[in-house]
């Protein structure tokens, strides 16, 4: 069975002109002539014309119905759905151990878990190897807490050479 692609353009609401063409109707079915025959040039039949409803705004509430009329095409489709073979990727690599995604715990002294940090915004940098130094320097700045006695050790923080 022959499956088709449909195609549905507004009909010509006015003539135009041509050689040899005059008056209006003879200008309007010029017209319809040339926009068919243009469509047959793409390989589209002409089915039918219809008049259509179209509920269409007017003011800022209200609405109106207008009447629409258009030409109706087809054509034989190129590609049938049942011929079309998808390509099948390959499973993705699993780059992580099963154990790399459980969630160790740190134990306190008295045995208690320790509440876990958290969560800065950055992933982490001892996982993927593949992260940028910068990446590497903003998910330390956001993971360390500073300390008074740590507010001394200033080598890990980005320094400031511009000058007033």
């Amino acid at each position: 069975m022959t499956r088709y692609e449909y195609k549905v353009v507004p009909a010509p609401s006015k003539g135009i002109k041509g050689k040899g063409v005059r008056g209006a109707e003879a200008r309007f079915s010029f017209a319809l002539q040339e926009l068919m025959n243009g469509m047959a040039g793409y390989g589209w039949e002409y089915q039918r014309s219809e008049t259509l409803p179209s509920i269409e705004r007017s003011g800022i509430t209200g609405s109106t119905t207008e009447w629409r009329n258009v030409l109706v095409f087809r054509r034989p489709r190129t590609g049938d759905a049942s011929e079309f073979q998808p390509e099948l990727l390959p499973a993705p690599v699993d780059d992580f151990n099963d154990d790399s995604e459980a969630v160790e715990l740190e134990y306190e002294s008295d045995g208690t878990a320790a509440a876990p940090l958290p969560d800065n915004g950055v992933e982490d940098t001892q996982i993927d190897s593949k992260i940028g130094a910068s990446l590497s320097i903003l998910a330390r700045a956001r993971s360390v807490t500073v300390a008074p006695d740590a507010a001394a050790d200033e080598d890990d923080s980005p320094k400031d050479t511009a000058k007033d």
